[in-house]
């Protein structure tokens, strides 16, 4: 990507509603927090965007009475015999008792590994509400559990200052089974898809009017346009993510995208809970893909699947951990940032401060099976970077000045500005694993400095 595209896309980035032609306030109150296109539509806050695009992190929920099969969440309904269909409707409720759900477990994972924000499949394809809805039986009213999943979900957030969001899906397995039609992804005669949206707004008039403000919301499929409007109109401060901003499934774009963007992924290869047969992520693979979302102006949502219990599984959780403490550590290169005008270079992304004061430097290089052993200096040229007179250099976690048990070792992180660019030199001096190897992405934090012309 050129030098001229990356500054377009950053202005996009960084002032997208400068691009929505004929933009106006949309009334008084609550209302004036939505900004009305010009064609009469509603769009997000700008000053919400600020605030999502602040948070960097979130942590999907994939989660459904189907988990207790391993299965696909909701599409093993496409295509099913009549008795597949029939025993999963009337049998799976009968069975589904997540008796060890406790979403405070969920936020403590959440946190340490420096999650922001929470999506939770309040309803996905296949039409089963999580919370006590009085628009249907298919719901987990109906179960030997019989209590209101998303009510403890939204309150746990709450308590432990993660925001709250919700994935609907506006198209409905159940309610097309109920309607009389075939189930399917796409499609549907006018008459159904007029009684489903209405049917799909008094589930919306029940998820926003009986748990207080709700912060994000990700509509999938069906006619999720009509929906974001309705949601603006209702709760004018929610964000809606998928329905009206850009959000990559399984992939990472080659480029910035324009606007605030959000990339999600699974942690193995599916979204729900998957038993066995399941290939996971590491954690190493996961800190690789948060770096280059946020170095390309993204948030990344990644999923947890529960298993049928409630219990976020343990090989998941691990990986989070990994997060975690890499997180702990480098935190301030991914929340309240902004992308540079440079993605990055060779084996290195670019992050800055909001105030562009400071650039975050991330090292892939020593990283995987080239490991940075505690104890060694390594030396790189950054080609995009030029020194000021006031320029300073340290790497996040470390202090620059111990290293343990070799007291007068040179410890201290350099810089020289040279014709090719800043040469940068730094040392691993924070004992993190005990076998003193670390395979993950070493941060350098570079401030007041600029980039080459």
């Amino acid at each position: 990507m050129t030098r001229q595209v990356l500054q377009i896309s950053l202005c996009l980035f960084l002032f997208p509603g400068a691009f929505a032609l004929g933009q106006e306030q949309a009334g008084d109150g609550d209302k004036a927090m939505a900004v009305r296109k010009g064609d009469g539509g509603l769009t997000n806050d700008p000053a919400r965007v600020e605030e999502f695009i602040d948070w960097g992190l979130g942590m999907f929920v994939h989660w459904s009475l189907d988990s207790q099969l391993g299965s696909v969440i909701s599409h093993s309904l496409v295509g099913a015999s009549e008795d597949y269909v029939d025993r999963y409707i009337n049998e799976l409720p009968r069975t589904f008792n997540p008796k060890k759900y406790d979403p405070d477990e969920w936020m403590e994972i959440a946190k340490i590994a420096g999650v922001k924000y929470m999506v939770f499949t309040t309803k996905h394809h296949n039409g089963f509400c999580m919370w006590d809805t009085k628009t249907t039986d298919f719901s987990i009213m109906h179960t030997p559990y019989g209590k209101d999943l998303v009510k403890d979900y939204v309150d746990a957030c709450r308590r432990h200052g993660i925001k709250v969001g919700y994935y609907f899906s506006p198209e409905d397995f159940h309610f097309q089974r109920e309607f009389g039609v075939e189930i399917r992804r796409v499609g549907g005669t006018g008459a159904e898809r007029k009684d489903l949206l209405a049917y799909n707004k008094k589930q919306l008039d029940e998820l926003f009017g009986n748990y207080g403000p709700i912060d994000i919301v990700f509509f999938d499929g069906g006619e999720k346009e009509k929906l974001a409007q309705y949601i603006h109109q209702i709760q004018p401060k929610c964000l809606v993510t998928r329905g009206e901003m850009e959000t990559p499934e399984q992939k990472l774009p080659k480029e910035p995208l324009p606007g605030p963007w959000e990339s999600c992924f699974t942690l193995g290869s599916q979204w729900q809970f998957k038993p066995t047969n399941e290939d996971y992520k590491t954690g190493g693979k996961l800190i690789k893909m948060l770096i280059e979302n946020r170095a390309k102006g993204g948030n990344l949502l990644i999923n947890v699947g529960p298993e049928p219990s409630g219990v976020i599984p343990f090989e998941q959780e691990r990986i989070f951990r990994e997060l975690g403490l890499w997180m702990f550590i480098n935190g301030e290169a991914i929340h309240n940032i902004r992308p540079c005008v440079i993605v990055g270079e060779e084996n290195v992304y670019y992050t800055q401060s909001k105030d562009g004061t400071a650039v975050y430097v991330f090292l892939n290089e020593f990283t995987d099976k080239n490991r940075w052993r505690k104890g060694t200096r390594k030396g790189i040229l950054l080609k995009e970077l030029q020194s000021t007179p006031h320029t300073t250099i340290s790497v996040l976690g470390q202090n620059d000045r111990v290293l343990e048990y070799n007291k007068g070792a040179d410890v201290k992180s350099r810089f020289e500005q040279k014709d090719g660019g800043l040469e940068i030199s730094v040392m691993r001096a924070q004992r993190i694993y005990n076998n003193q190897s670390w395979p993950n992405t070493v941060v350098v934090k570079l401030e007041n400095v600029q980039f080459a012309d």
